[in-house]
């Protein structure tokens, strides 16, 4: 695997403290956001440029926090790929982003699923091994990379042994048998500040694996030969950690254990909270597509009952509202942009004519009963006719329905001008306009995922988190009075994730109950939907299938057309009327006349 090169010198060879000075290429889109937020930003865009080079794929990038390739989850199962900014140092961020490219290069996702067991346990068994296999493979000729995998796992290591996750049988075992598979795998000396306590856990182990524990390094290049083996590997642990789980049980000591629990969660929800899949591709599996639309999406709503419909201007301090409205008017003036002249292109692609009245005294055209006697006084006069008048008229709605996921943080400001300067150039038409955003009340579920836990997590419950809808302006509001809450989509926390979905219904609902001959509806968002509750609690990938669903029948009805901007993403695996942005460079004119053109395209205007 060759190393990153794309900056001065390989990024192997830079000291962790320099990681911020890294990132000054692409600059922090966000400096309003805190600290620490900035910098996982930065190394995430260092992290996936390292394996995008690494691994020769070209769409590949983290999205809150997540890596994405082609717009859907990759999820990250083995425990040690796990980072966290507050925590970990630049190198561990290194090593992991080693990891997971040596895993896009080594591993094929169709053998892995054609192995992976079916327990909780031995997935997550069966992911680590297939990880450290891939590891294992990193060529001698780029010592810094394997320097990275090991620093890596040594962090992750004292981590988990720190945070007392070894002190029960479960977490022991699990510890023990990633320490043993590392050193196997990579040659590498286990952990010396647990060597002596994990000795008898490793005899027991091996006991109990017999040969095929010691064949899994001589199959490391053959993944098929290696996954049959790990399959069984896997088994074992599962059956003696459900062995243990029923002692425990029986002793009523697993009650009292707050560290069984802390260590089945640490290690068993990091296959959960991601999802089931095994590589690119999962965000879409094959068997929703084949129902698209059947209206049989198997999706459902756990609890409706905390989800809010907020007004923008509310949501942020009067003083800080005013605060960024004139940071966001100081932006657009300095971008050049010709709004009149986007006002007229727009009126010639959604006005349409409409009768007002007649005009009269003509030489052609219908005749006027009324002016005939004026012919009998004078002969030769000719302006005996009349004719309809036609006036182009705008009656149309346009709504823009913006994707408040944190991922869009780092673009919010490019789009809230975009916004703007269409919302006011629409304006100038005729046309009503109104901007709506959608987000969830909280991270990883709220109260609907402690009432499902609270309820002993019953099977696929459903959507598990609050939904945000905010409007940040109404259709009725003019441009002027809603220019404060417009500038509220610069507000950082108001971002969290993503169900589209629900919210392009949302919309479609506001619009429908509008008088308005002609709808339009534009979708800005950054890729698949995402909320970590959801997805951890339900088999399938449900809220891609029910976005999917839900645009194929909006797309197939006339009473909203539909199209899609996204945002450093191709968004036509769920779009059939969509456009590329690159809000990296400038926005200026041009951007503007790419989506005008996309308008023209949709409704069959000559543009």
């Amino acid at each position: 695997m060759a190393e990153m090169t794309g900056f001065n010198k390989p990024l192997s060879a830079w000291h962790p403290e320099q990681a911020p000075q890294l990132s000054s290429r692409p600059p922090d889109p966000d400096p309003n956001a805190p600290r620490s937020e900035r910098r996982q930003q930065q190394v995430e865009e260092l992290s996936a440029a390292l394996i995008r080079a690494s691994a020769a794929v070209r769409q590949l990038r983290f999205r809150g926090h997540r890596l994405e390739i082609d717009g859907r989850p990759w999820p990250l199962h083995a425990p040690h790929l796990q980072t966290d900014i507050e925590r970990d140092d630049f190198t561990s961020f290194r090593g992991a982003a080693d990891g997971i490219a040596l895993r896009l290069i080594h591993s094929d996702s169709r053998i892995h699923a054609r192995f992976k067991p079916d327990g909780a346990i031995a997935r997550l068994v069966f992911e680590l091994l297939e990880q450290l296999r891939a590891e294992s493979l990193a060529d001698d000729h780029h010592p810094g990379v394997r320097r990275n995998l090991a620093h890596r796992f040594r962090a992750w290591s004292q981590q988990f042994h720190a945070s007392g996750q070894t002190e029960n049988h479960i977490g022991l075992m699990l510890y023990t048998l990633s320490q043993m598979a590392w050193a196997l795998l990579s040659g590498n000396a286990v952990n010396e500040e647990t060597e002596m306590l994990i000795e008898a856990s490793r005899v027991e182990l091996g006991r109990h694996f017999g040969r095929h524990f010691g064949l899994l390094r001589r199959s490391r290049d053959d993944q098929q030969a290696f996954a049959q083996h790990a399959v069984i590997i896997a088994g074992v642990i599962q059956g003696l950690i459900e062995e243990l789980n029923e002692q425990m049980l029986r002793n009523e000591e697993r009650a009292a254990s707050e560290a069984f629990e802390n260590s089945y969660r640490q290690f068993s929800l990091l296959l959960e909270m991601d999802g089931d899949g095994d590589g690119p591709g999962d965000c879409s599996n094959g068997a929703d597509s084949d129902r698209q639309g059947d209206g049989n999406t198997g999706y459902s709503v756990f609890d409706r009952r905390y989800d809010r419909e907020l007004q923008a201007g509310k949501l942020v301090r009067p003083a800080l509202l005013q605060a960024l409205r004139e940071r966001l008017d100081s932006r657009i003036r300095s971008q050049g942009l010709n709004v009149p002249g986007l006002a007229r292109k727009l009126a010639r692609i959604l006005s349409a004519p409409r009768r007002d009245g007649w005009e009269f005294g003509l030489e052609e055209g219908r005749l006027d009963a009324r002016r005939l006697p004026r012919l009998v006084t004078s002969p030769g006069y000719r302006q005996l006719f009349r004719q309809e008048r036609l006036q182009l008229h705008n009656d149309c709605l346009v709504s823009f329905l913006v994707d408040n996921s944190g991922s869009m943080k780092a673009h919010i400001e490019s789009i809230a001008m975009l916004v703007d300067v269409f919302v006011r150039a629409l304006e100038q038409t005729g046309a009503r306009t109104e901007v709506l955003g959608f987000t969830t009340g909280h991270w990883n579920g709220g109260r609907p995922m402690k009432a499902w836990l609270g309820r002993g997590k019953p099977p696929n419950p459903g959507r598990l988190n609050e939904l945000n809808h905010i409007v940040y302006k109404g259709a009725d509001s003019p441009w002027r009075r809603a220019r404060p809450a417009l500038a509220a989509m610069l507000k950082a926390d108001l971002f969290r994730e993503g169900i589209d979905g629900e919210a392009l219904l949302w919309a479609r609902k506001r619009m429908l109950a509008r008088r308005e001959k002609r709808r339009i509806l534009i979708v800005i968002s950054d890729g698949c939907p995402m909320d970590s509750a959801t997805l951890h609690a339900n088999d399938d990938d449900i809220l891609d299938s029910h976005l999917r669903q839900v645009v194929n029948q909006m797309e197939s009805r006339p009473e909203v057309e539909l199209y899609a901007l996204g945002v450093g993403l191709d968004l036509s695996h769920w779009y059939h009327n969509g456009l590329l942005l690159d809000l990296e460079q400038r926005l200026d004119n041009a951007t503007f006349d790419e989506i005008l053109q996309l308008l023209a395209r949709g409704s069959g205007s000559p543009g």
